[in-house]
């Protein structure tokens, strides 16, 4: 079910908590202009948190970072491109959640104006599609990368159709255990 709140269009996934944020774009021959985030009108569309830190990475294309999760310092991030194009991946991590171990997948890119919504319990990814991608994303929880784990990206049991299979891979990300080897779960409510 899809809700118009302000200048968001707040799109239900298959996966509870998770969101899809259209943003509305206004421009002319100057250029354009547009909310990425309100926390008034998230708290009314129940996406309330408070946000602690932003990000910002560029990457080639090829590039998968990913699948990361914190342990004891979990995030929620709101995520979105500002230039380029990545298929980005959220995987459910909350024990007993009737969708544990599935994923929402949604394309994000500087062009259609999209964000995804990740609530806590979730690990969080993405493969570069273009020549070059910058995503930027906001967390309510510091990084902590003492605390920091990972699922490997290519599990068969997730089951996520990445569009590339020889991605580029930072040495750790090669290395992350299946879900069912890695030992970790959250407790299913895992807000503050």
């Amino acid at each position: 079910m899809d809700r118009s709140v302000g200048n968001f269009i707040i799109r239900e996934t298959g996966i509870d908590g998770v969101r899809i944020i259209d943003m509305k774009k206004h421009g002319d021959q100057r250029g354009f202009f547009m909310e990425t985030y309100r926390h008034d009108l998230f708290t009314a569309a129940g996406l309330s948190c408070d946000f602690v830190q932003d990000n910002h990475s560029c990457s080639g294309k090829g590039v998968l970072r990913g699948l990361h999760y914190q342990k004891m310092h979990p995030q929620t991030k709101l995520v979105r491109v500002i230039r380029g194009e990545v298929f980005d991946v959220a995987v459910d991590l909350r024990k007993g959640s009737p969708t544990f171990g599935k994923s929402v997948c949604v394309c994000l890119s500087g062009e259609n104006n999209r964000q995804l919504y990740i609530p806590r319990g979730f690990a969080h990814g993405f493969m570069v599609m273009s020549d070059s991608a910058e995503v930027v994303y906001k967390c309510d929880d510091y990084y902590h990368p003492e605390d920091e784990g990972g699922i490997a990206w290519n599990d068969p049991a997730l089951a996520i159709r990445w569009p590339d299979n020889c991605p580029i891979l930072s040495e750790r990300d090669r290395h992350h255990p299946a879900l069912q080897d890695c030992g970790f779960a959250y407790d299913r409510m895992v807000g503050r």
